[in-house]
């Protein structure tokens, strides 16, 4: 059995933008749904959303069948959470909030078996190797990994050549919603200054080599970005999505007023729980 080849990582390598979705449902049936509609890839969600190691493994595996890459942010970058993902089979990590190129060097050795790196030896037990089933898993795993390192703070503008110049490091993606608290500008992602800060840093990102990628939910930010060289762009949200139509759809049959006043008491009944 041959280890399966980061498809994803090859694109970015080569200039090829990606486009994306992000999941947070935390549910295999939604992300089986999901892997069918075309996208590049889906971003499945540990840091804002209730996944965890086993409940991202029912989603790789419902992914699996279908043409599109799985990405896994964990909820923070951490050596031992790097091992269990990896191990469970992902093969793209997006790790948040990485202010330092010292932090970019260490998640680079999480992802990597020794000598190279710090990955703890476990593959018989792994998924990713298919229970020792891959032909010479240890070998061949390092070339297949992928490191997306989070720029969302002040800190890690500042620092962001040295972080993007990391050896290991793949790509560089950027939180508009923390940067824009970080810079003073809470809640307002698409401020003038926030928006200058971004198109500068996917430069920069671009200027070492390296994939910049984002998030934005407005088809227009998402083409600025994709224009100013982003390489990966996660276009819509899950969740989202899902409350829009819904919305759209009961707005069309109730004005909105009719709509809510069956929610409002319904939470009064809850209240007296």
């Amino acid at each position: 059995m041959q280890i399966p080849r980061n498809t994803f990582r090859d694109a970015l390598a080569a200039g090829r933008p990606q486009i994306g979705l992000w999941v947070g449902l935390a549910d295999a049936n939604a992300a089986e749904a999901l892997a069918a509609t075309g996208f590049d890839w889906l971003l499945f969600d540990g840091e804002h959303a209730p996944n965890d190691p086993r409940s991202v493994l029912a989603q790789l595996r419902a992914a699996a069948p279908y043409p599109v890459h799985p990405v896994v942010r964990p909820v923070q970058a951490d050596v031992a959470l790097v091992k269990q993902y990896l191990d469970i089979g992902a093969q793209t990590l997006l790790l948040p909030m990485i202010d330092t190129p010292e932090q970019a060097a260490l998640m680079v050795r999480a992802m990597r078996y020794a000598p190279a790196g710090i990955r703890g030896m476990g593959a018989a037990l792994a998924r990713a190797s298919r229970w020792n089933q891959v032909d010479d898993y240890i070998a061949q795993a390092d070339a297949q990994m992928c490191l997306l390192v989070q720029a969302e703070t002040v800190q890690a503008m500042q620092q962001l050549p040295a972080i993007a110049a990391v050896p290991g490091v793949d790509g560089v993606f950027f939180g508009p919603a923390d940067l824009s608290a970080s810079m003073g500008y809470r809640g307002q992602p698409g401020h003038p200054e926030v928006q200058r800060a971004l198109l500068d840093g996917i430069a920069t990102v671009r200027a070492a080599g390296k994939a910049p990628g984002v998030l934005a939910a407005d088809p227009a930010l998402a083409q600025q970005y994709l224009d100013a060289g982003a390489l990966f762009v996660a276009v819509g949200v899950d969740t989202t999505l899902l409350v829009r139509a819904a919305t759209a759809l009961c707005r069309r049959f109730k004005p909105p007023d009719a709509a809510a006043a069956p929610a409002s008491r319904a939470g009064a009944a809850t209240s007296a729980y």
